[in-house]
């Protein structure tokens, strides 16, 4: 995977995807097998860790993920915590921090915020969100997932839930045009796909459909990706209590699905799938959210050593 930085899961071929899942899953395995060279494999290295918006998973897997693979990390912590707060700009603060480091992952609440901090800096930058636009490191923990799962081949993806503001879906959108997939996307009227992520998924030849219910589809499905309605990006509280709470996951809602459904989410869950679906036997939202640890040791592992 020859990238100096990951910022859009759109500079992502098949062959790259596929080489960061096989990376992973040596990764996963020696992992599991507890094999202390790991360790060795970037002793010395640090990461730095800038995230400008609330981050549970990401933050932690990164971090993980670094010291599974014998690094350290710097966390530059909160905005309020920083010079942020001083009002010092977001490019002296990634040059700042390439002093300090190796690597460079940053969550920013601006759409191109990854992009323009990479025109600074000389380190791998990964784009840990920007606003409402890309995620690609939780796009190839979700592609982990499927292939695991259900495979990345003849394969029908129904995602579910904020198609506006959500980038999780974004980014998969776009890295699954690289696969023998077929979409469907399920929103309220007012969250549909935006007109341009969508005139990117036509113009790569994706095979898309857009619906309002569910129910329709659920049992052409092979994987239903589920997303919370993302209430801190909606301009008005009153728009967002207009869609809160429209689409939920039950287990009578899932009596209608394929035996082998696969069901993910990029968590956090607020009410889109209920506890009781966590009993289910292909019920793998806790499972992705584990695969971020060896998909963004294999990511590091690759952009560190530039392979």
């Amino acid at each position: 995977m020859r990238q100096d930085h990951l910022i859009s899961a759109g500079q992502l071929s098949r062959s790259d995807v596929e080489t960061v899942l096989d990376r992973a899953a040596e990764l996963d395995a020696a992992l599991e097998d507890g094999d202390p060279s790991l360790r060795e494999r970037h002793a010395g290295a640090v990461l730095a860790l800038s995230f400008f918006e609330p981050s549970t998973r990401t933050k932690m897997s990164f971090d993980a993920a670094m010291k599974r693979l014998g690094g350290r990390v710097v966390d530059m912590g909160g905005v309020d915590s920083s010079s942020v707060k001083k009002g010092e700009s977001l490019a002296d603060t990634v040059r700042v921090l390439e002093g300090y480091a190796d690597g460079l992952v940053l969550r920013h609440p601006r759409e191109g915020a990854a992009a323009m901090a990479a025109e600074f800096v000389d380190i791998p930058v990964v784009n840990a969100g920007d606003g409402a636009g890309q995620h690609p490191s939780q796009t190839l923990l979700d592609l982990y997932t499927i292939r695991e799962n259900a495979g990345l081949d003849d394969l029908t993806v129904g995602v579910v839930g904020d198609l506006k503001y959500g980038r999780t879906v974004h980014s998969l959108a776009t890295a699954l045009t690289e696969f023998d997939a077929r979409m469907h996307f399920v929103s309220p009227e007012s969250l549909q796909l935006p007109r341009s992520v969508r005139f990117d998924l036509h113009e790569a030849g994706a095979q898309l459909r857009e619906h309002t219910e569910l129910e329709p589809v659920l049992d052409q499905l092979d994987v239903l990706y589920v997303t919370r309605i993302q209430r801190e990006r909606f301009p008005d509280e009153n728009e967002y209590r207009k869609v809160a709470g429209r689409y939920r996951v039950d287990a009578d809602s899932l009596n209608a699905a394929a035996d082998d459904l696969t069901v993910m989410h990029p968590l956090p869950r607020v009410d889109e799938i209920a506890p009781e679906v966590d009993e289910y036997e292909n019920a793998k939202y806790f499972e992705q959210a584990h695969n971020g640890v060896p998909v963004r040791m294999a990511l590091l592992d690759l952009l560190l050593r530039n392979e």
